[in-house]
């Protein structure tokens, strides 16, 4: 073989062999700190991973999600966000708004992707859902009537409606500034209170903070003799009356979109916020018998689930 061509098969080869040690190259493995006031996996974190999943993020081959429970207690997460933040995350999740606070108190430029947060244009979460700008975009969870549309739901149960109480938890955001923690004797004291203005039915604020007591609100509004409504189909598993509002599994799957484009290079600034656009209405059957009352046949049709 002539010198010449000598050069050009090695050069050839060369650049093959190149191809090849390139396409051997282990893919980046990102990782994602995930920060909430809840104690365990939520039908927000579980749509959250089936997204990433359905997006080619594989745990521990391409992505690793560091999770970190706060259980209610608000007074750790700015210790846990310290935590994720030396273990070098690319970036935030979380379904919490007191969480993404925190975050923000100590690092006020790593990106956040909410996956289901109530108001946080209220919150100063965002600028504006269209222009968030900052670095923490997402999903929300915000939907214009959808009180008068649960309002409405509870008075086709409770034809007489007149006198409706509501279960709010002080120290969240999006109902007012931080006073104190909320605990199982506090919501019983609140039942107690319902009980003297005698309502006719009952709403609950969805917060991570009830979420941990879905169980034993039910059963006070059941002991209670109160039709409820809450935003969460997990209410009505646990044995209250109806829930309606954003689907939460989808919402957090959602969610896993603006992840993969901030690690592609995208701006959360620039990524607009969206609103929900499922919703559902779950109804609990054996409650509404044992409180004596009637779900109607139409919005028993309406239903996305029913507990018999």
């Amino acid at each position: 073989m002539r010198r010449r061509e000598f050069i050009a098969v090695l050069g050839g080869g060369a650049a093959l062999w190149s191809q090849a040690a390139s396409a051997q190259q282990p893919e980046k493995m990102h990782r994602i700190g995930y920060l909430t006031l809840s104690s365990g996996p939520t039908p927000s974190t579980e749509g959250f991973q089936r997204g990433l999943s359905q997006l080619g993020y594989v745990e521990g081959q391409n992505v690793i999600i560091l999770y970190r429970w706060a259980a209610g207690r608000k007074d750790r997460l700015v210790d846990l966000a310290k935590e994720l933040l030396q273990l070098k995350v690319d970036l935030f999740a979380s379904q919490s708004t007191e969480a993404i606070m925190a975050i923000r108190s100590i690092n006020e430029t790593i990106p956040i992707v909410m996956t289901s947060v109530s108001d946080p244009i209220g919150n100063k979460l965002v600028a504006s859902f269209a222009r968030p700008g900052g670095s923490t975009t997402g999903v929300t969870l915000f939907s214009t009537d959808l009180a008068t549309k649960r309002l409405g739901l509870l008075k086709e149960v409770v034809p007489n409606l007149s006198r409706v109480a509501v279960l709010v938890e002080r120290d969240h955001p999006p109902t007012d500034t931080m006073i104190k923690e909320t605990r199982p004797e506090q919501i019983r004291d609140a039942f107690k209170s319902m009980e003297r203005a005698r309502p006719d039915a009952l709403i609950v604020q969805q917060t991570a903070t009830f979420n941990a007591y879905t169980k034993e609100i039910a059963d006070l509004a059941l002991d209670s003799r109160l039709p409820s409504i809450h935003e969460s189909r997990e209410y009505v598993r646990a044995g209250g009356l109806m829930a309606y509002g954003p689907d939460i599994f989808a919402s957090g799957q959602r969610a896993a979109y603006y992840v993969d484009r901030i690690l592609k290079g995208a701006n959360a600034a620039d990524l607009p916020v969206e609103q929900p656009t499922k919703f559902v209405l779950a109804l609990n059957l054996k409650c509404a018998k044992t409180l004596g009352v009637t779900v109607p046949p139409a919005l028993l049709a309406t239903a996305d689930e029913v507990i018999e």
